[in-house]
């Protein structure tokens, strides 16, 4: 557990870059993310999670679910770009080409921290991020799908941590 908490901490303190070189490797090793691409993202996310006080590893753990790092990853609903965000859905509060990897990161943040101060949990929070809010307790079939989401998005944290 302190080991955990050590890993956590430390992508939490110290300078942009010395954090985001740690999750840089944290993410080669954890994710198999190529270098070069956790290198370029790793300090946007580190930014994006400090303007929206969201730890680093968990937005890092949403966009390994949601795209497995790919910049141009669509999906058959729509929804674009590394935290898959539905561009109709999030025009308003994420201005800008979602595909542009600065501005997806920056949104998934802003997403998953509003998403936050609506549910008052993190797993709920993950869960929204998935169905949406009113999706969240729609039906078994929908409860069943959110739960096994939560699960992997806290498996890819739990990988990444031990990476840390």
């Amino acid at each position: 557990m302190s080991l955990l908490m050590t890993a956590c901490m430390s992508l939490q303190f110290g300078s942009v870059e010395k954090r985001s070189q740690k999750l840089s490797k944290g993410l080669q090793q954890a994710y198999a993310v190529p270098a070069t691409t956790a290198n370029r993202l790793s300090p946007i996310i580190i930014q994006s999670a400090d303007k929206h006080a969201i730890a680093p590893d968990l937005l890092s753990a949403i966009i390994r679910q949601e795209s497995h790092f790919r910049s141009n990853a669509r999906s058959p609903t729509g929804a674009v770009g590394l935290g898959q965000i539905i561009p109709s859905y999030w025009q308003r509060d994420c201005p800008g080409n979602l595909y542009d990897e600065w501005v997806n990161i920056h949104c998934s943040a802003y997403i998953l921290s509003t998403y936050h101060q609506q549910a008052g949990s993190w797993k709920k929070a993950i869960g929204y991020y998935n169905v949406g809010p009113t999706g969240y307790e729609s039906s078994f079939w929908t409860r069943w799908k959110v739960r096994k989401y939560i699960q992997s998005v806290k498996q890819h944290q739990k990988d990444l941590k031990r990476q840390l």
